[in-house]
């Protein structure tokens, strides 16, 4: 896809991902990823969108999700992972984009993460992370709950949230690809709205119980959800690389 004109429709590929874009900035490794998403109003969300792109929708709403996981050998292209920096637990609130040719993406708009030197650089680029005591919960030898917990140096907001995976109860439903098969994010980058593209096979994805949620992350965003979650699931991970971005 290589320019504006030639480029094929991005909704005729959904929800496969496209060709990443040469050359390979980054190859990334997603573990233990926990998805909790809400519905919220499509007018709520279009209130974050960077220029350009509309919030997707889905069954008459936006979505709101919190998602943690833990970031394992981060590298340079497809080079070997940064020690120590290239690993750590991250936990993000994201929004769901559209463009006018349908690419999908991600919205971030906060990611909260333990290494204070990835946070730096990563706002150079637009990202919005915050730098956070953020730790996971692996499952304990009497329970198979999976989780996570964020304390945020300033502010005082937080968040410890829980999962029981059930594995006989694969999530290939519409909403759950709707939710998960996201290959890109949509970001601010020095005033113009960038795309930065990324491929992974698809998600080993399972519907999943909420055991524990006690958050104050999403009312820091801005977003005040009524109950728990619409959609709850849980992924081992995946091994994701990003392309070259584009502006729009």
């Amino acid at each position: 896809m290589s320019t504006d004109t030639d480029r094929i429709s991005a909704a005729d590929l959904w929800p496969n991902p496209p060709a990443l874009p040469a050359p390979v900035i980054m190859g990334q490794r997603w573990k233990d990823a926990v998805f909790l998403h809400w519905r919220i109003s499509v007018e709520q969300a279009a209130g974050y969108m960077p220029p350009g792109v509309v919030p997707d929708v889905f069954d008459g709403s936006a979505w709101v999700g919190i998602i943690g996981f833990q970031m394992q050998e981060a590298s340079l292209g497809t080079g070997p992972g940064i020690p120590y920096f290239g690993t750590f637990t991250e936990i993000n609130v994201r929004l769901y984009s559209r463009e006018p040719d349908g690419t999908r993406g991600v919205v971030f708009v906060t990611l909260d993460a333990t290494r204070l030197a990835v946070v730096l650089a990563a706002r150079t680029a637009g990202i919005p992370y915050v730098w956070s005591h953020a730790t996971y919960l692996p499952a304990q030898a009497n329970s198979a709950a999976v989780g996570y917990s964020v304390r945020r140096f300033r502010g005082g907001a937080r968040s410890d949230f829980a999962v029981i995976p059930d594995f006989d109860a694969m999530a290939e439903d519409s909403l759950s690809v709707h939710l998960t098969a996201r290959f890109g994010l949509h970001s601010v980058v020095a005033g113009r709205t960038a795309f930065i593209p990324n491929t992974h096979l698809a998600w080993p994805l399972f519907h999943a119980t909420t055991t524990v949620l006690d958050d104050s992350l999403l009312h820091a965003a801005g977003f005040d959800v009524p109950g728990p979650p619409d959609s709850v699931l849980y992924s081992p991970g995946v091994y994701t690389l990003f392309g070259k971005p584009r502006f729009l």
